[in-house]
C-alpha cells in the first residue's frame, strides 16, 4: 500500500512537471516552427520567456517572412519588440514591400514603426495612391467676391521621407494656403470660376510636398462656389462708420453752438441789466442836479420835449416803413 501511494505521488509531481515544462517552453510554437521550416532551437524560445519576450510574436512573423523568402535575424525581431514596436506590422510591411519591389529594408522598416507611422499602411500608399481631401477653403478675389473652393490631392508615401517627414495635416494646410494666395491674386472672381485648373496648376507648382513624408501626384479642384460679395460689406461697413463719425462732428458742432448761444443771451441779459441799472440812475442824477441848481427847470422841459419829439418822429418813420415796405 505504501508502494502504491508513493508511485501516485511520483505520477502526480511529474504531470506537473510535464505542465511547468509545457507552459515555460511553448514547445507547440517549436514544433510549428520546424514544420514550416524555420529553425528555432528551444533554448531560444526559452530565452525569449527570461527576456519576457513573447515568443509567438517572433515566431509567428519569422514564419511568414521565411516563407516569403525574406531573411530575417531573430535577435532583430526581438530587439524591435523589446523596443515597443510591432514585430507582425513590420514583417508585413516587408512582404508587401517586396512584391511590389519597393526598396524596403528591416531596418527602416523597424525606424519607421518606432516612429509611430504605420509603416504597412506607407506601403500600401506608395503602391496606390492616397487621395486627401481638404476642407473648404474660403479666400477673396481682387473685386472683392469671396470664393470657396475644396481640393482633392493624390499622394503618395515617400518611404526615404517617413522617418522625420510632415504628415497629411502639413499637406492639408500647405495646399489650402496655395488656393488662398491663388484666389486672392486674381483680378476677378470670374477668372477662377472660369478657369479652376489655374488654381491646381499654380499650387502643383509650388513644391508643397517638400519636407513631407508623401509626394504630391495631382491637385484637382472638386468644387468651386461664389460666397458673400465682401467688397460690398467692407464699403458699406466704411460707409457707416464715416456716416457715424460725421454725426458725431455734427453734434459736437451743434453742442458748441448751443453753448455759444447760451452764452451770449447770457452776455445780453447782463448788458441789459446794466443799462436798466443805468436808466434807473438818471432820474436821481436829474433830481440831484436839479437840487444842486446844475440843470434848470425849463432845461429839464426843453430835454423832455426833444426827447418826445425824437420818439414821435421814430414811430412816424416806422409807420412809413411799414406802409412802403420796397423803400427805405
Amino acid at each position: 500500500m505504501f508502494l502504491d501511494i508513493s508511485l501516485l505521488v511520483l505520477f502526480v509531481f511529474a504531470v506537473l512537471a510535464v505542465v511547468i515544462l509545457f507552459t515555460f517552453i511553448p514547445v507547440g510554437l517549436w514544433i510549428s516552427a520546424l514544420a514550416a521550416g524555420v529553425k528555432v532551437g528551444l533554448f531560444t524560445l526559452i530565452g525569449m520567456r527570461l527576456r519576457r519576450v513573447a515568443p509567438s510574436k517572433i515566431v509567428m512573423p519569422l514564419i511568414k517572412a521565411v516563407k516569403a523568402g525574406i531573411d530575417v535575424d531573430t535577435s532583430k525581431l526581438e530587439a524591435h519588440y523589446l523596443a515597443g514596436g510591432n514585430v507582425d506590422r513590420v514583417v508585413d510591411a516587408l512582404i508587401a514591400a517586396q512584391r511590389a519591389g519597393i526598396d524596403l529594408n528591416f531596418s527602416r522598416a523597424a525606424a519607421i514603426d518606432l516612429a509611430g507611422r504605420n509603416v504597412k499602411e506607407a506601403v500600401t500608399v506608395s503602391v496606390t495612391p492616397k487621395v486627401i481631401e481638404t476642407p473648404i477653403v474660403t479666400a477673396m478675389a481682387k473685386d472683392g467676391i469671396q470664393v470657396k473652393a475644396t481640393a482633392r490631392v493624390t499622394v503618395r508615401a515617400n518611404i526615404e521621407r517617413l522617418v522625420g517627414g510632415a504628415g497629411e495635416e502639413t499637406i492639408i494646410a500647405r495646399v489650402g494656403e496655395g488656393i488662398v494666395t491663388t484666389i486672392g491674386s486674381a483680378v476677378s472672381h470670374k477668372n477662377v470660376l472660369e478657369n479652376p485648373d489655374s488654381i491646381s496648376k499654380t499650387v502643383l507648382a509650388k513644391g508643397l510636398d517638400s519636407g513631407t513624408a508623401f509626394e504630391i501626384l495631382s491637385i484637382d479642384i472638386a468644387d468651386v462656389d461664389v460666397g458673400k460679395n465682401i467688397g460690398a460689406e467692407l464699403q458699406t461697413d466704411q460707409a457707416e462708420a464715416d456716416k457715424k463719425i460725421a454725426q458725431a462732428k455734427a453734434e459736437e458742432r451743434r453742442a458748441m453752438a448751443v453753448a455759444t448761444e447760451q452764452e451770449m443771451k447770457a452776455r445780453v441779459q447782463e448788458m441789459r441789466a446794466k443799462v436798466v441799472e443805468a436808466e434807473a440812475e438818471v432820474p436821481r442824477a436829474m433830481a440831484q442836479a436839479l437840487r444842486e441848481g446844475k440843470v434848470g427847470v425849463m432845461d429839464y422841459f426843453n430835454m423832455q420835449n426833444i426827447l418826445a419829439d425824437t420818439s414821435m418822429r421814430e414811430n412816424i418813420a416806422k409807420t412809413t416803413n411799414s406802409d412802403n415796405p420796397g423803400k427805405e
